[in-house]
């Protein structure tokens, strides 16, 4: 599949816009990235937030930061797939080339990935395939295994299951089963926002292609 995304050779910035469902730090990494890099060097802006819920801490580091935000509830709508028709037309009137599902804690619908399909960024604080869903975290750590991460990937119609583009590796130590998910999750986050800054940059300054289950970035 050739790469969704203009071409790497085009001088501007490629415009993103972000999703958050609570505090926003993923959000607050890239800005913080952009910022420090310039939107030239790093290669993306972030042109608008979108939120599922309001009043969350996602939307006032937007607002502090100068950028449009929008809140799509599900509650606000008949039924699942109007919600999905809204978040896409939201979403689409930023005209985004990636976006970045940062902590955004809804399944995204057949119309949004049918309109943003190969350009959508999802984290995952667990090493894919393994451990996918809400509690990753939690049944990985249950499960005994001594190593775990993070996982950048393009968002598919299943739950986790999208493409890899990247993934981190965080030691699980013996205080992580004492003092139950909380620090781990942490470490986990830590790595997290380093990795999601990094492949976020990459994709928009390089591009990507996929090619079977693989995402390849000149």
């Amino acid at each position: 599949m050739a790469s969704p995304l203009p071409s790497a050779a085009s001088s501007r910035p490629k415009r993103l816009v972000v999703l958050v469902s609570g505090s926003g730090t993923n959000l607050q990494a890239l800005l913080d990235a952009i910022a420090a890099q310039g939107a030239g060097a790093y290669g993306a802006e972030v042109v608008a937030v979108g939120a599922d819920r309001g009043a969350i801490a996602g939307l006032d580091r937007a607002e502090r930061a100068g950028i449009p935000s929008f809140v799509c509830r599900v509650k606000d709508h008949p039924d699942r797939a109007a919600w999905d028709r809204a978040l896409t037309e939201a979403v689409a009137a930023y005209e985004p080339d990636l976006v970045v599902s940062a902590g955004f804690m809804k399944i995204l619908g057949k119309e949004f990935l049918a309109r943003f399909g190969g350009r959508v960024v999802n984290t995952h604080p667990a090493l894919l395939p393994s451990f996918p869903g809400a509690h990753g975290v939690r049944d990985a750590l249950a499960y005994g295994v001594k190593v775990t991460g993070c996982t950048v990937h393009l968002v598919d119609d299943g739950v986790d299951t999208g493409p890899i583009i990247a993934q981190g590796v965080v030691e699980v130590v013996e205080d992580d089963s004492a003092e139950g998910e909380a620090a781990l999750h942490e470490r986990i986050k830590d790595v997290e926002r380093t990795l999601l800054v990094e492949v976020v940059g990459r994709l928009a300054r390089n591009g990507h292609r996929i090619e079977g289950r693989k995402v390849l970035i000149p």
